[in-house]
């Protein structure tokens, strides 16, 4: 099967449909509190968080482009299946590594994994469909 051809996002493309995201523009997100103050992060900031890392291939942010698998918290520990567009993703270890900052970052947790997968392996249809509509997939 032909891969297909990509073509990069627009900030205004990303604008008009309200879902601009970057890494540098990340901000601490709070985590709710529980009895006895003790902060719990929950599964929903975690895929909030992960929305502020982006391809910068394809200037999409990494859960609308379908990378995230499956994000799993329990107390202060946060695991995440995640795959990249292709093995040799030459961004791979930045958005790994950012992944991972910006869950640590998160107001109650401790403890990060991030889990590198191969299967299901991506495709173009894991995108987000408002971003395949406008990449015209």
């Amino acid at each position: 099967m032909p891969r297909p051809q990509f073509t990069r996002l627009s900030e205004s493309d990303l604008i008009a449909v309200g879902k601009l995201a970057t890494f540098t523009g990340a901000t601490r997100l709070a985590a709710t509190p529980t009895e006895g103050d003790a902060a719990m992060v929950t599964e929903e900031q975690a895929w909030e968080a992960l929305k502020q890392i982006e391809d910068p291939e394809l200037g999409l942010n990494i859960v609308d482009l379908g990378l995230v698998y499956d994000i799993d918290v329990e107390e202060s520990f946060i695991s995440v299946r995640m795959t990249l567009t292709s093995p040799g993703c030459p961004v791979g270890p930045q958005i790994l590594n950012g992944s991972k900052m910006v869950l640590q970052d998160l107001d109650g947790v401790d403890e990060v994994n991030v889990e590198l997968v191969w299967e299901p392996f991506w495709s173009p249809d894991r995108i987000n469909p408002e971003y395949r509509a406008i990449l015209g997939l």
